[in-house]
């Protein structure tokens, strides 16, 4: 048993050296994609949104969903050798996951508090532990077993489907212009979970499912310089209950319940269907 927990300490370590190479500027993409900035960036005026941070080219309108329509979108590609691993059920519940046991965690890892690993950690921890908002479900997990028992838990025992973006062929360039290649495919479902990457050494996935309707989307895109992405797209069509603050409305224009907020997933991104 010592053996195995030390082996799991060094595993645990590694990830994190190798995970945080690149783990702020994961997660600072994250929270701009999925939940709320305390920045105040202007949209219209001299500060545009997309200069300052081109990962917020996601978004769009319920109007866009048409063949031939053309904008710019980023798309990140994560490196297979450095991307975290999901932990085994056995691993994950083995580690403690809690804000109150950050300190002992850091060090753990010997990781200085307030370093920028540390807060990204610290950061991950408070975003999994806030309380939902009305309407919506929300867990975190870092084993498989874990995000299927909890998905069912939210669906139903149903048989699920994972929808994923696929990147083919993608080279360097994150932000390019796309063109939709064909009408934009619906799947009709009537209840989803969407789970998103978090910056932390090892896997971990914040899930999130909401009552109320939201449309899912298969779209083939064809970049500017010759890349295919076969997107997956969520269309949150009541925004009534989100806050007035939320980055896309800043992104989009208008206000909790205007309109509809449509945005593509990253490639390392999760949405759980029943399976039909």
């Amino acid at each position: 048993m010592a053996s195995s927990s030390s082996s799991l300490i060094l595993s645990f370590y590694a990830l994190l050296l190798i995970q945080f190479c690149h783990g702020r500027e994961i997660m600072d993409k994250d929270q701009k994609i999925d939940r709320n900035e305390e920045n105040h960036i202007k949209i219209n005026g001299k500060n545009n949104i997309y200069d300052l941070d081109p990962a917020l080219n996601v978004f769009f309108h319920v109007t866009d969903l048409y063949s031939g329509k053309k904008m710019p979108i980023y798309f990140a590609v994560n490196d297979p050798s450095t991307t975290p691993r999901l932990l085994t059920r056995e691993q994950s519940d083995s580690i403690p996951f809690s804000s109150s046991k950050l300190s002992y965690l850091l060090e753990l890892i010997s990781l200085t508090n307030g370093s920028p690993q540390a807060l990204a950690m610290e950061q991950t921890l408070k975003q999994c532990e806030l309380e939902a908002t009305p309407g919506e479900t929300r867990f975190c997990a870092s084993s498989l077993e874990s995000i299927l028992d909890m998905t069912r838990g939210i669906m139903g025992m149903v048989k699920l489907k994972a929808l994923t973006t696929n990147i083919h062929n993608l080279s360097n360039t994150l932000l390019q212009e796309y063109t939709f290649l064909k009408e934009p495919l619906e799947i009709n479902v009537s209840n989803m979970v969407a789970c998103h990457t978090m910056a932390y050494p090892y896997a971990v996935y914040y899930c999130h499912g909401h009552k109320g309707y939201n449309r899912v989307f298969e779209i083939s895109l064809g970049g500017e310089n010759g890349n295919i992405v076969d997107a997956i797209a969520v269309c949150h069509m009541d925004t009534s209950k989100w806050d007035s603050d939320h980055v896309a409305f800043r992104v989009l224009g208008g206000q909790p319940g205007s309109s509809p907020v449509c945005h593509f997933l990253p490639a390392d991104n999760i949405v759980w269907i029943p399976s039909l």
